[in-house]
């Protein structure tokens, strides 16, 4: 589940046979949406992956990571299948910013073996050691801001699958599995670790299932008690620990090909300068379990928490109600704006107040930092309760409920995941007054929006119309409530203003 850049070959006349060659479509998943290329990428030896190559979303136009798991013996495939099911229909709930994200599954049953195919997000811009030894190579070293910006993502996302109930543990957190993007942001990756070693035993699937524990350069990311027992949250702190300790000092030491020694950890943690960021490490790196801070209390450590700003918080306020706001609110706001108009001030008694105008504010950097908001660059996890997440809903059935709901074709049935960021809704009355046209247009993150429309009568209740239109529009079970409400309000102002203006609707 997790990717890095595939290697390419040298030389422009050997890069287009290599491009031409990659580029040919291998196989195409049953629905037709995802095409298998040739070209192979790194799975982060996820336990049971026979191969992962690239593949072409057709609808989205992006490129995905097409995972394969392979079973040799067909009857343990048999026995499995159900908890195979229910491990990928768990896998396709988990919706974070800072999360690989998991998009389809579907089984392949074959005379002499069966498959399992999955779908997982393709991270381009490739690992966080990567960029380390890049940034090494380079004679550079990590700016303190942007390591504190990296740890509040990680953490923001293990507080996440650690608040769920029951909590998941990632169990393979080092920084071979967590990815950054050109934009900054961090995502960690081969999440379902844990629970593919769980489902996939060595002896079902084809070829050796490999760890990362079995290599000895990321030996060092485990802590004391792993695998000795029943894996708790303090496994992943230990290792998000030894992650923060690497983005801070770029490489911790080792001897040749052999593990990092635990005085290079040491180490790596004197040397760093700041008290705070040392203590922050080391609390992670305690070798009892049971003394490690939790990842929401992490996020309350003096290195990492402030306050924040009220430009930070009123732009997560934004990005939260955007279907509500017309489209380029922002751009035609600062532009009715005088840029000598003073939009707030500061008086004092003492001395001089200061002024703020609207000539200090650049648009583009405020559209900049709406759209790092909501790509989760800017977590606001230091607000989060300790109440457990709201469970995925495919964890939260019984097994009865379960059976109910599995489709008996090889691929799960489509449903929708795209989000609405902006809803208009026009009503127009005939002259009579007898009948109402009403269009509704949503737009959707994708950018594949879409336009409903029909006629309603002064006898149709503004609920019962919302319901029916919401149910036709085929979105998002979060926004179906959030829809259905702006649609009946709409219908009911219309309806309000065209009795005070006489009409007999």
């Amino acid at each position: 589940m997790t990717m890095s850049v595939p290697e390419r070959k040298s030389g422009s006349e050997g890069k287009e046979e290599e491009s031409e060659d990659e580029s040919e479509i291998l196989e195409e998943s049953p629905c037709g949406r995802w095409q298998k290329r040739k070209e192979q990428v790194s799975q982060g030896n996820v336990p049971g992956v026979e191969s992962a190559s690239l593949a072409m979303d057709t609808e989205e136009g992006v490129e995905v990571v097409w995972n394969e798991v392979l079973f040799s013996d067909k009857k343990v495939f048999k026995a499995q299948e159900e908890k195979i099911k229910e491990m990928f229909e768990n896998l396709m709930q988990v919706e974070h910013p800072n999360i690989v994200k998991f998009h389809k599954y579907w089984l392949d049953m074959k005379e002499s073996q069966a498959r399992v195919i999955f779908i997982t997000e393709y991270m381009s811009s490739g690992s966080l050691k990567q960029f380390l030894k890049k940034t090494k190579k380079n004679h550079k070293t990590m700016n303190v801001k942007a390591w504190k910006r990296w740890c509040t993502q990680i953490l923001s996302a293990l507080s996440y699958l650690h608040s769920c109930d029951p909590p998941i543990i990632h169990g393979n957190l080092t920084c071979d599995t967590i990815f950054i993007q050109h934009n900054g942001l961090i995502k960690i990756g081969s999440v379902w670790h844990r629970l593919f070693v769980n489902v996939f035993p060595d002896a079902s699937v084809h070829g050796k299932a490999r760890q990362h524990r079995d290599e000895q350069r990321n030996l060092h990311f485990f802590a004391p008690e792993y695998g000795a027992g029943e894996d708790d949250y303090a496994i992943d702190i230990f290792s998000f620990g030894i992650c923060a300790l690497e983005m801070a000092v770029l490489e911790i030491q080792a001897n040749g090909d052999t593990a990092v020694s635990k005085e290079a950890i040491v180490n790596a943690g004197q040397s760093l300068e700041d008290p705070l960021m040392r203590e922050f490490t080391q609390s992670c790196l305690r070798h009892e379990a049971k003394l490690r801070p939790t990842a929401h209390d992490l996020l309350f450590h003096r290195v990492l928490f402030e306050v924040h700003s009220l430009k930070l918080l009123a732009a997560h306020c934004l990005i939260n109600n955007q279907y509500l706001l017309p489209e380029n609110c922002v751009e035609e706001k600062t532009k009715s704006f005088d840029p000598n108009a003073v939009m707030a001030e500061i008086k004092h008694d003492d001395r001089q107040g200061v002024q703020l105008k609207y000539s200090h504010v650049s648009p583009l950097e405020l559209d900049k930092f709406l759209e790092d908001v909501k790509n989760g660059i800017y977590p606001l996890m230091n607000f989060a309760s300790t109440r457990p997440h709201p469970v995925p809903r495919a964890l939260s059935l019984s097994q009865e409920q379960v059976e109910t709901v599995k489709t008996p074709t090889p691929e799960p049935q489509e449903t929708e995941t795209r989000k609405v960021v902006q809803m208009h809704c026009n009503l127009e009355s005939n002259e009579e007054g007898t009948k109402t046209h009403l269009s509704l247009f949503l737009k959707m993150d994708d950018k594949l929006h879409r336009q409903l429309s029909c006629d309603i009568l002064p006898t149709d209740t503004s609920k019962d119309l919302a319901s029916e239109l919401v149910h036709y529009a085929f979105i998002n079970e979060e926004d179906i409530e959030k829809v259905a409400g702006f649609l009946e309000d709409a219908i009911n102002r219309h309806r309000v203003r065209a009795l005070a203006s006489g009409s007999t609707q």
